[in-house]
């Protein structure tokens, strides 16, 4: 409702959640309309971002996943460094450590298979450069199927 009324109408809004049963004033409404809107906004700009990087230098790196796994621990610390203010109730502890330590298991990871990737291009590179040599090639030739070679990598 918030989206089909463009943040705006929150008389309307909280007067429809008061049918439904829910004690929500113009104010609250107006609140959570902004904080909604807000987060809505940095999304769509982090979501253009990622889209421009990954248009720009590709992803074969996985800075995507990096940047994502980066940005998912800083909410999850937030939302630690708020436990003190945030009702306990409220909040799944439990389930908060559990996907922090999702994540930092998905980074160790992504940098396992980054490390093998590269260990196994050095190694085809040198497989390519030893047939290179044994047919004389130009150095010059050479070189730039090494560039070509870690420009991919």
């Amino acid at each position: 409702m918030l989206i089909e009324k463009s943040f705006s109408d929150y008389e309307g809004i909280a007067s429809w959640l008061q049918e439904q049963g829910y004690d929500v004033s113009r104010s609250a409404a107006h609140r959570y309309g902004q904080e909604f809107e807000e987060k809505m906004a940095a999304i769509k700009i982090a979501t253009e971002q990622a889209r421009a990087i990954t248009e720009a230098v590709g992803d074969g790196e996985g800075l995507m996943g990096d940047a994502l796994t980066s940005l998912c621990q800083e909410k999850a610390f937030q939302v630690l460094v708020k436990m003190q203010e945030l009702d306990p109730e409220n909040v799944d502890f439990t389930k908060l450590t559990v996907a922090v330590s999702k994540l930092n298991k998905t980074a160790v990871d992504q940098k396992k298979w980054q490390s093998e990737a590269r260990k196994k291009a050095d190694k085809a590179l040198e497989n390519i450069e030893e047939k290179l040599k044994a047919q004389k090639l130009d150095p010059e030739a050479l070189r730039v199927v090494r560039e070509e070679i870690y420009g991919i990598i």
